[in-house]
């Protein structure tokens, strides 16, 4: 039987069960950046152990630009293939709900470049910081 949820429920429900964590630079090194395209890096210390252990508690979702539709094939796979190959490669990818290009729903993201929001003036002051503007 479908159960009709509406959209805030759908939402909630989501939020509550997911995990986002970015691909680059948290799991995998990216010590070479784009390079060639492929996924070539070593596992991020500690990365692996933790994802095993939050699978049992959350829905792990992985994003990453890799995934994106326009972006070419590298050997004739997708970038999410390629990813899946290094999670599967690293007895990973059995913990992972999905790999995405996509920022999912979720309770909280795990990504190297993200900056905790509170207020416009501390943002513009880190980013000053970090670029000239």
């Amino acid at each position: 039987k479908l159960i009709k949820m509406d959209y805030n429920q759908k939402v909630t429900n989501d939020q509550s069960k997911n995990l986002g964590i970015d691909f680059d630079g948290v799991i995998h090194n990216d010590d070479l950046g784009f390079h060639d395209g492929t996924v070539y890096g070593e596992p991020i210390e500690g990365s692996l152990e933790s994802i095993k252990l939050l699978s049992n508690f959350f829905n792990i979702i992985i994003f990453t630009a890799k995934a994106k539709k326009d972006r070419p094939l590298v050997n004739g796979k997708t970038g999410a293939e390629l990813v899946g190959e290094w999670l599967l490669k690293h007895d990973i990818l059995k913990y992972v709900s999905d790999i995405t290009a996509e920022k999912p729903r979720a309770f909280l993201y795990v990504d190297d470049k993200g900056f905790r929001f509170e207020n416009w003036q501390d943002t513009m002051k880190f980013i000053k910081s970090i670029n000239e503007i």
